[in-house]
């Protein structure tokens, strides 16, 4: 394997020393002895495969295909078209016969007429005979009499319960409720909360305020304490972590796992590859094998005798014997036919002399329904075998 006219996969890094040289030729020799019998065994499967499928499964699947058209498809078209559609064309009608037109009768004939001038036309002529006038009547009643003596009622009875009601009840509460509540409960609660109140509440949140920003930058003390002290903490474990941690094992991935990696992929990657050219090279010398010591005597033996032979038999006892059997099927049919025309000549002749001729013409076979001979062919299966025999005054007709 020349290693110079290959070209170094995509992931090397510049500058590797003479050790990974080294190290990757046996690495890929050894790759190569693992992976040239599973290339080996992935190659004839795959030949298997492909012959399996051209040779059996191609026709199977077609052979399945045929089967699924001529045993159901085409019965399944035939059972719908023929069978399914009419019944569901027929169902369909029968039940629009049934179902459907009998409701349209009842709605249009009977539910209608009766909703009409059963029910309508009375409800408008009630409406519009007695209950319009009656109302109109009623409309006139309360708009003239009821509405004018509701009106003065209602005037008067306003007029008392503002004279009565109202007019004391505003007097109470302009010139003795609202003094009272003034001077009695407004004017002391004023004072108490601006001049009491006030000065008290400003003095305590003073207070409250000073207390509480003492407390706050005492706790933000101890905070910023607690902080400084984790931030130290924090970057020591980091520290530690990272050089005691991280580095050996950033340095482990990229200096000792990403060159084996890469390594082991490419030589897995060369030898499929070569191992693939070695496959087809066996595979090529089997073939060629096969065919010197099976395939080429076969051929040699189906060119050299079975041709010939083939020939031979076809053209000296095949084409013969077909050419007799020819021969002697056309004598046996014109022997037949003789025979048939001879037989039906004696049973004209007999026909002749047993009966012969009353109107001074030749002797006529009788008409109808002929017995059947050996020339005939067919039987109407209904009707009766005539007789040889007719009675005397019956006419005759010559049989063609």
């Amino acid at each position: 394997m020349d290693y110079g006219k290959h070209q170094a996969p995509q992931g090397y890094e510049p500058g590797e020393g003479i050790l990974t040289t080294l190290i990757r030729i046996p690495v890929r020799i050894v790759v190569l002895v693992l992976v040239l019998p599973v290339r080996m065994v992935w190659d004839a499967l795959t030949a298997l495969w492909h012959a399996a499928d051209r040779v059996l499964l191609r026709p199977l699947g077609r052979a399945v295909v045929w089967l699924l058209d001529t045993l159901v498809l085409t019965p399944l078209t035939w059972l719908y078209t023929w069978v399914l559609a009419p019944l569901g064309k027929a169902a369909a009608r029968l039940a629009v016969a049934l179902l459907v037109w009998p409701w349209i009768g009842l709605w249009r004939y009977v539910i209608v007429p009766v909703a009409r001038y059963g029910v309508a036309a009375p409800a408008v002529w009630l409406y519009g005979s007695v209950l319009t006038p009656l109302g109109h009547g009623l409309r006139w009643i309360g708009t003239a009499l009821l509405l004018p003596a509701l009106s003065g009622l209602g005037n008067a009875l306003g007029w008392l319960i503002t004279v009565l009601l109202i007019v004391p009840l505003e007097f109470l509460w302009r010139y003795v409720a609202v003094p009272v509540v003034r001077y009695g409960l407004v004017v002391p609660v004023v004072w108490l909360y601006a001049d009491v109140l006030t000065p008290l509440g400003l003095g305590t949140a003073w207070v409250l305020g000073r207390l509480w920003q003492g407390t706050a930058w005492v706790l933000a003390q101890i905070w910023r304490g607690i902080a400084a002290t984790g931030r130290g903490l924090g970057l020591a474990v980091a520290w530690l972590v990272m050089t005691l941690l991280v580095a050996p094992l950033a340095w482990t991935y990229r200096r000792i796992l990403t060159p084996v990696g890469r390594e082991i992929a490419a030589a897995f990657e060369v030898a499929w590859r070569i191992a693939g050219y070695v496959s087809r090279a066996v595979g090529r010398a089997l073939a060629t094998i096969a065919w010197y010591l099976i395939g080429a005597p076969v051929s040699w033996a189906y060119r050299t005798v079975c041709t010939p032979v083939g020939h031979f038999l076809r053209d000296s006892v095949w084409a013969p014997a077909r050419r007799a059997a020819a021969e002697a099927g056309r004598a046996a049919r014109a022997a037949l036919a003789t025979a048939r025309e001879t037989v039906r000549q004696a049973r004209r002749d007999a026909w002749r002399a047993m009966v012969g001729s009353t109107d001074g013409a030749r002797s006529r076979e009788p008409r109808g329904i002929p017995a059947r001979t050996l020339g005939s062919t067919t039987t109407v299966p209904s009707a009766a075998q005539a007789t040889e025999s007719a009675p005397l005054g019956e006419k005759f007709a010559k049989r063609v």
